[in-house]
């Protein structure tokens, strides 16, 4: 049985073969990782991420189709990129900087007001940029976490944040069916960041 398994297993077909996967964030951490393991499931990649140096190894690494170097939170920008990719594609996933903690009596607003662009109005653009380019089908999937479903002194942003996207992935699943919409609250992962 283990011979017979394992030869099975060894022979499967790639399963992204043929598949277009974009990776917002597929420089370093859970994006590169999830980049290498669709490449090494056959998928064809594109690759964005904020600091060039990091992206273009990840691209030459990975044999990209492409890349390109912004801040998602450019969605003016983000719209020039979703306007600018070859169609149709399958699969994006958007990773983000991580959470923001800090106490009330200290919150840094500008950081805050970056953190909600991020986790929030980041999907949104990205849903909307996507409708039109991800095949039917295809997969639209978000980076949560699960550091702010505590009470706790400094979890004020992060816990408000963690709640609402559920809820936004929802409903921006219904909206964009038969588009898959799904959100990986991811606990604490061991990356560089």
């Amino acid at each position: 049985m283990g011979t017979a398994t394992a030869s099975t297993f060894a022979q499967r077909e790639p399963q992204l073969l043929g598949q277009t996967v974009v990776v917002i964030g597929g420089s370093a951490g859970i994006g590169l990782e999830t980049a290498r393991l669709a490449r090494a499931e056959g998928a064809k990649l594109l690759l964005a991420a904020r600091n060039p140096g990091p992206l273009q190894r990840a691209a030459i690494e990975l044999g990209a189709l492409n890349s390109a170097a912004f801040d998602a939170t450019d969605f003016e920008r983000l719209a020039k990129f979703f306007d600018e990719l070859p169609t149709p594609i399958d699969h994006v996933l958007i990773t983000g900087p991580g959470p923001y903690y800090a106490p009330v009596a200290e919150l840094d607003f500008e950081k805050a007001r970056h953190h909600v662009e991020t986790h929030l109005l980041l999907p949104i653009h990205v849903a909307r940029n996507a409708m039109g380019k991800v095949r039917p089908g295809g997969t639209l999937l978000f980076m949560g976490g699960t550091g702010g479903r505590r009470v706790a002194k400094g979890y004020a942003l992060i816990s408000s944040l963690t709640a609402a996207l559920p809820a936004l992935t929802k409903n921006l699943a219904f909206e964009l069916a038969p588009i898959r919409v799904n959100l990986i609250a991811a606990g604490f992962v061991d990356t560089p960041l």
